[in-house]
């Protein structure tokens, strides 16, 4: 999939353009009555459809600097924009809300543009493009990715997809936990395994490390450091053959032990003393954190001289950052909501802009009403999960809401073939929409770029508007690091697409008629597809 998402492609569609030549004569209107200054136009689209394509309420907006009454300057506004272009309507209603329906014209210039962009239409040109890393999981090697934690990586990769797809750079980075005392007790916990022993406290008791005491040929008299460099890389294998499953790409596997083993934490902890933000106090070697927004100063050395796990944070992100990456995104469970002050205050204890470094928290999840827990023998397992409803299943209900709330999966709802089961009915929007093409094609008929004379009927005007939304929605997705919003839209496209279906008949006798549905069918399909893809969905042909 990854070709679709190639960095750095603008927008290729003139639909913004478009949607702006609607405002301009708005716009001027109203600056010709306020000698030149004006509030925003602000198009929106009436919950009624009869009442027009979109509305305005720069009258009321007006009336305070005007003095006057806002239906009396929509009417000044009407008066001066009534004819001809873009409008075939324009009507004033309530307290002075401008009303308009579009000639057309103008439905048939945006399906064209859309048509001509197909699957790249919504793509991002932005003033600079950034280099851009995203840690995507950091979990530790200690047992199977668990729901939550597979929560983590579709959130991480979906949002990798979208700044993509904004026109970033975009580098997917899992950070390896691979030292530490977790790893140990995770090695010691497959050794008392093997071994008949009772799990050390605090041990690892999942059936995977019954699994790998089986797998792993090693002597049970072996110490626990042979049992641990043993059984991480095995258990590391594990994850990344989930993740794979799961669609969610990773460029870079980052070992925390490297960063230990090749000096670079030293090295961090000396540039941050050199730049005056590193002292010692009790015996440990501390970094003033404090002094840049963090509740409390951090300990790097701890009095017995071993690292803290802080140390192989500020070493992290002096790597991150000194591989040419402007903007880092570590995406984090509810238990790391402090990790967000000091990871910002290490990176301006480094030298960097603390603005460039965002921690987006994701909340945790729940399966039929089951509490993910990493040390519980009961864990939902990302495998289990895909192996229950599917993996489109999975990546869809994993983005579906905000990172930043809680969420239940009911796994009854998410395999049912419904409207009801949301992954489901947006699929269906795309199969139906093959299917119609295919049939067309059969038929000798494929989509044109016009021109056609076709007056759109409402569900087609509804259809070609939902369409107009999506560079903003995707755009705005992307800057608030937000794919639940792209759901939300993928959602709405469909129900649109499906009254659309339903209420018209695509394949129309009349060959203009037909032409310019089968194009808006296409569109819709490419929207779908790519929508899905951003968040790591399959758009099937056939369902």
């Amino acid at each position: 999939m990854r070709e679709h998402r190639r960095a750095g492609v603008g927008t290729l569609s003139r639909v913004t353009d478009l949607i702006a030549r609607l405002s301009a004569p708005i716009a001027g209107a109203a600056a010709s009555l306020a000698d030149g200054i004006a509030p925003e136009v602000g198009l929106e689209r009436p919950a009624d459809g009869t009442h027009g394509d979109y509305a305005t309420s720069v009258a009321l907006r007006l009336a305070p600097v005007l003095k006057r009454a806002p239906r009396q300057i929509a009417d000044d506004i009407a008066t001066r924009i009534r004819d001809g272009g873009d409008y075939a309507a324009v009507e004033v209603a309530g307290p002075g809300f401008v009303n308009l329906r579009l000639a057309p014209a103008w439905f048939h210039d945006v399906v064209a543009e859309i048509a001509a962009a197909g699957d790249r239409y919504g793509e991002g040109r932005p003033d600079r493009r950034r280099n851009v890393l995203v840690e995507l999981v950091s979990a530790n090697p200690t047992g199977e990715v668990t729901v939550a934690s597979a929560r983590n990586g579709a959130y991480g990769d979906s949002v990798g997809r979208l700044v993509e797809f904004a026109g970033h750079e975009v580098v997917r980075e899992y950070y390896f936990n691979d030292a530490g005392a977790q790893v140990e007790k995770f090695g010691a916990s497959v050794r008392a395994r093997r071994r008949g022993e009772e799990m050390p406290e605090g041990g690892y008791p999942g059936p995977i490390v019954g699994v790998l005491a089986e797998e792993i040929d090693l002597d049970p008299e072996a110490s626990v450091a042979d049992w641990t460099r043993a059984a991480v890389p095995r258990m590391f294998d594990r994850i990344k053959t989930t993740l794979a499953r799961m669609r969610i790409e990773v460029d870079i596997w980052f070992s925390e032990a490297e960063l230990h083993a090749s000096g670079a934490v030293d090295r961090a902890i000396a540039k941050a003393r050199a730049a005056g933000h590193v002292y010692e106090r009790e015996g440990a070697t501390w970094l003033a954190t404090s002094q840049f927004g963090d509740d409390k100063d951090r300990v790097l050395i701890k009095s017995d001289g071993a690292a803290a796990y802080f140390a192989a944070d500020l070493a992290y992100i002096e790597h991150k950052f000194g591989r040419g990456h402007d903007r880092l995104i570590y995406i984090l469970g509810a238990d790391h909501h402090g990790y967000v002050a000091r990871l910002k205050a290490a990176a301006a204890c480094m030298g960097y802009d603390p603005d460039a470094v965002e921690v987006p928290i994701y909340q945790m999840v729940t399966v039929s009403g089951e509490r993910m827990g990493k040390r519980r023998g009961n864990v939902v397992t990302a495998d289990e999960l895909m192996d229950a409803i599917g993996i489109d299943a999975t990546r869809f209900f994993l983005v579906q809401r905000s990172h930043d709330q809680g969420m239940d999966i009911d796994l009854d709802l998410a395999v049912r073939q419904e409207r009801e089961n949301p992954v489901y009915y947006v699929q269906y929007a795309h199969a139906r929409a093959q299917s119609i093409l295919r049939r067309a094609a059969q038929e000798g008929d494929r989509p044109t770029a016009g021109p056609w004379s076709h007056a759109p009927e409402q569900q087609e005007r509804d259809l070609v508007k939902r369409l107009v939304e999506w560079p903003d929605i995707v755009r705005d997705a992307a800057d608030r690091r937000a794919p639940h919003r792209v759901i939300a839209y993928a959602a709405q496209l469909a129900a649109d697409f499906h009254v659309f279906h339903h209420d018209l008949r695509v394949l129309h006798d009349d060959p203009d008629v037909r032409a310019f549905r089968l194009t808006l069918t296409a569109a819709v399909g490419d929207v779908v597809r790519r929508a899905l893809d951003l968040v790591g969905v399959g758009a099937p042909d056939t369902m």
